[in-house]
């Protein structure tokens, strides 16, 4: 693995790359999508990228957990977290990529 992360700079530069527009108004344009995301999940709306996954948000109820290091019981809060499945053709071109 290269280790390498994307940020938000790269897919800025990709759009100012590939779409033509200024670099100011890239980055304000990945970061109107973000935003758009963030709060699409924030409001309990599914957000489906078609070919590349579906982003969801799932409740979660209270339980009882154990810290591994001690075994004591511990109460875990209720809370909401996010979830990614990717598509089939995503896991193709990352099995794909894995090959190579």
């Amino acid at each position: 693995m290269s280790g390498k992360t994307l940020t938000r700079m790269d897919l800025s530069e990709a759009v100012y790359r590939e779409v033509g527009l200024s670099r100011n108004e890239s980055a304000q344009l990945v970061e109107d999508v973000l935003e758009h995301v963030a709060s699409a999940l924030v409001s309990g709306e599914n957000v489906k990228i078609s070919s590349f996954g579906t982003f969801t948000v799932r409740s979660k109820t209270a339980r009882v957990g154990r810290n591994p290091k001690t075994g004591e019981e511990v109460p875990i809060e209720p809370r909401r977290v996010m979830t990614f499945r990717p598509s089939h053709l995503m896991k193709e071109r990352v099995d794909a990529g894995n090959k190579s």
